[in-house]
């Protein structure tokens, strides 16, 4: 026996010498611009690598400094920069009979380039076919015959900008594509996971194929799509200037057939802001919606946007435009009857702030909104009603001052009931304007009036109010006979958080005089509703 194990560790030794000694022994750097001219050939790009070196043990020649260019209408600069590539390749025929046969391709850390121009043209539109300004040196291997077992991209960096614009691109890191019996001219299976800016990670898998020999953009693919911890303000989607922040998660498909793509899915939102002046909302927002996007038109339209907000429902709808960096909505809002209490978390999201110390309690709201413009010009106008609330912790009646005491009795309360309030808004960046309001309080009366607020939450509201009983009531009903106003003018200053109620006496005595005024032209003044009686009504006589 001792014979035999000698000469088998005689072959083991002289084998393993063979093993160490072929890389040395076969110059692979033979093959670099075969090499080249196969990957140059395949993307219709010029690629280049460094230096070549042989891995026995895995199977596999590794490349040094990878360059892939961009197409030269948008960039001067590199597409694709790799500090190492490394090529799976079958090892016998490479030994003997020198030939190369690619079984995997695996970029290491690359950074990858993605540009879009205006009207929506991408930079890898063009990969998979010839660049006539800058055509590749070989074109021996054409996208219709390259194929490989196994395309792998680990740890790269994905940098998206515009072209030929100053402004800073997004970064993307932590980016992994694994694709599988790739092909130009069949459908393949991938997967794909980078990190979001500023947290939060996205993960892709589907199919995509055949690649469009025409624009590889409109490729068309089918995937599945889970998005986790989404910073919306960094995240690269939307205008800084919209005011829009807060986190967001994403679970859905995504399908597209080149031309048309459609997304289905849950949106999930917390801690939302949806106004420059916003803070962020204590409640969960999760919008169930099906968009529709023509790709060439770089339009769409949301055809269901379910938006719950606890038992609150609204319904959004409408069309998108991309127009340059930003996208331009023409939307509609409706939501009829939602639980107060289900809202008022998303008041301050939306910039709107209550009176100090106060807070909207029961009833319910209903809008139907319209919702125009680029995102960070958004103008929202339509009509609001809410219907038997309270604001409570906010005594209206003594806000009124001197209002209050002309109904004859002190109105006080901690709270105040609202049994109706109608207006119609137009929230915009320059500020925000009701009119027509019309609000019921049953302690009080009816005030009724138009108003702004600036977007520091500046008040400037011209208000009347038709309080009940007492003096007040005999006066307005003098100022409205003959012309007259029908009610106490005063006006509403100060901030959203810090109102102040100022009574217009001038204006209500000009009220009452032009009354009289009427009752006196009309030939009432012998009525029992005469002037006289009324004004010594409000001391508890009447004239006999």
């Amino acid at each position: 026996m001792k014979p035999l194990l000698k000469i088998a560790a005689i072959a083991l030794a002289i084998l393993l010498v063979i093993l160490i000694a072929i890389p040395f022994l076969i110059d692979v750097n033979r093959f670099r611009p075969q090499i080249e001219a196969q990957l140059s050939g395949a993307l219709g790009r010029q690629v280049t690598v460094g230096n070549l070196s042989l891995s026995l043990l895995s199977g596999s020649v590794k490349a040094d400094n990878i360059v892939i260019a961009d197409d030269p209408a948008f960039s001067k600069s590199p597409f694709i920069t790799a500090n190492s590539l490394k090529v799976g390749v079958e090892l016998l025929p490479l030994i003997l009979s020198k030939q190369l046969d690619v079984t995997e391709i695996s970029l290491a850390q690359p950074e990858i380039s993605l540009l879009k121009t205006a009207s929506g043209k991408w930079n890898f539109s063009s990969i998979g076919g010839a660049s006539t300004a800058n055509p590749p040196k070989s074109s021996a291997t054409s996208p219709a015959n390259f194929s490989v077992g196994k395309l792998k991209v680990n740890n790269g960096k994905l940098i998206v900008g515009h072209a030929n614009s100053s402004a800073k691109p997004q970064v993307y890191d932590k980016l992994d594509i694994g694709v599988t019996n790739f092909s130009f001219t069949t459908q393949f299976p991938f997967q794909l996971s980078v990190r979001l800016l500023g947290g939060g990670d996205a993960n892709i898998s589907g199919k995509a194929g055949p690649i469009s020999a025409d624009d590889a953009a409109k490729t068309p693919f089918e995937a599945s799509v889970k998005v986790n911890g989404l910073d919306i303000a960094t995240s690269g989607f939307l205008d800084p200037a919209s005011g829009f922040g807060g986190q967001a998660s994403f679970d859905g498909t995504l399908d597209s057939n080149g031309s048309q793509a459609k997304a289905v899915g849950t949106f999930t939102g917390t801690k939302l802001k949806l106004s420059p002046k916003g803070l962020p909302a204590t409640k969960t927002v999760v919008i169930t919606h099906t968009v529709e996007v023509d790709l060439e038109k770089q339009s769409g339209s949301l055809t269901q946007g379910d938006v719950a907000i606890g038992k609150a429902v609204a319904h959004l709808t409408g069309t998108f435009q991309t127009q340059g960096d930003t996208q331009v909505l023409n939307m509609k809002l409706a939501a009829p009857d939602m639980p107060v209490d289900e809202l008022e978390a998303m008041l301050p999201a939306l910039g709107i702030v209550l009176p100090s110390g106060s807070h909207l309690k029961g009833g319910t709201v209903s809008v139907n909104l319209d919702i125009v413009g680029p995102l960070d010009k958004l103008v929202i106008t339509g009509p609001l009603h809410l219907a038997n609330t309270e604001l409570s912790g906010f005594d209206l009646g003594s806000k009124l001052g001197g209002l209050s005491a002309f109904a004859g009795k002190a109105v006080s309360s901690p709270d105040t009931s609202i049994q109706n309030v109608s207006l119609t808004a137009r929230v915009a960046p320059e500020g925000t304007k009701a009119d027509s309001i019309n609000l019921t309080v049953p302690s009080i009366g009816v005030i009724t009036g138009a108003g702004t607020v600036s977007p520091e939450g500046a008040l400037d509201f011209k208000m009347l109010a038709n309080l009940k009983g007492g003096m007040v009531g005999e006066l307005t009903k003098v100022a409205a006979m003959g012309g007259g106003k029908g009610g106490i003018p005063f006006s509403i200053e100060g901030t959203t958080s810090n109102p102040h109620f100022t009574p217009d006496m001038k204006g209500a005595a000009g009220g009452i005089a032009q009354g009289m005024l009427g009752q006196v032209i009309g030939g009432k003044s012998g009525s029992k509703d005469a002037p006289a009686n009324a004004i010594i009504g409000l001391f508890g006589k009447k004239k006999k």
